[in-house]
């Protein structure tokens, strides 16, 4: 199976959010160093420092790395690797390829960020459980509706949260809502809150479904899906610029 850039950047944002995230970085590093199976001194080579400080951030003696170094040290990973045949990325591109096309944008934030703030982004009207934006979520994913339908099994419904569950799901070309909320009500693992983009007005039953899992539910009024997508990468951009190292 070929692996395409749009599925490598999926796995490279999936590794970085894993360790950005992680309540012990150091080990998360160490963890997806030894799935690549690289070597500290050849990692150290790629990246240009000395093996030291590989060994330094893997034992925790170097406090945790921003999000710039992680940046850097995915990639080269993912360019070692590509060295030696992509035998890795290939194998990890396995548990996302069924995803990639129902999935428009995927972001792991550096930062938690207030559920109301995504919400106000997107201009959305809260429907479900507005009291509970007060929460922080850790990313989002942009779901295309239609090709969710038509391409996501149950076995693949809870790869497109990545690294936690404590994001927003935003599903674009919505007739209804009520397909995503009846998606989201069978199955274990719940987001920390879903943005419906496209209808008018919302199914009933989704807005019951919200109440009962306790999730706030927004409908974003930001007039197109190119708008939507932009407006938050735009916010998230400016998050990794406040917390470069």
């Amino acid at each position: 199976m070929s692996v395409t850039q749009d599925t490598i950047d999926i796995v490279a944002r999936r590794i970085a959010g894993d360790i950005i995230l992680s309540s012990e970085p150091n080990k998360t590093l160490k963890k997806w160093r030894e799935i690549f199976n690289i070597t500290q001194t050849r990692l150290a080579e790629a990246l240009k420092v000395s093996p030291s400080v590989i060994s330094d951030y893997e034992s925790g003696r170097r406090r945790s790395p921003g999000t710039t170094f992680v940046r850097r040290f995915v990639k080269t990973l993912i360019t070692i690797d590509k060295e030696e045949g992509s035998k890795t990325v290939r194998e990890l591109s396995r548990l996302v390829v069924s995803t990639a096309d129902a999935i428009v944008d995927f972001v792991e934030f550096p930062v938690p960020v207030k559920g109301l703030i995504i919400s106000n982004i997107v201009q959305g009207l809260p429907l479900a459980c507005e009291e509970l934006l007060k929460r922080e979520v850790y990313g989002y994913t942009i779901v295309d509706s239609i090709k969710a339908i038509r391409t996501l099994s149950g076995s693949d419904f809870f790869q497109i949260f990545g690294s936690t569950t404590e994001r927003a799901l935003i599903f674009t070309k919505v007739s209804l809502g009520r397909s995503p909320m009846v998606a989201i009500r069978v199955q274990t693992m719940k987001p920390r809150m879903v943005i419906l983009h496209g209808p008018n007005e919302v199914d009933t039953l989704a807005i019951e479904l919200a109440k009962s899992e306790q999730i706030p539910l927004i409908l974003s009024k930001i007039s197109s899906e190119e708008e939507l997508i932009i407006s938050l990468k735009n916010y998230y951009r400016s998050i990794i610029d406040k917390n470069q190292v």
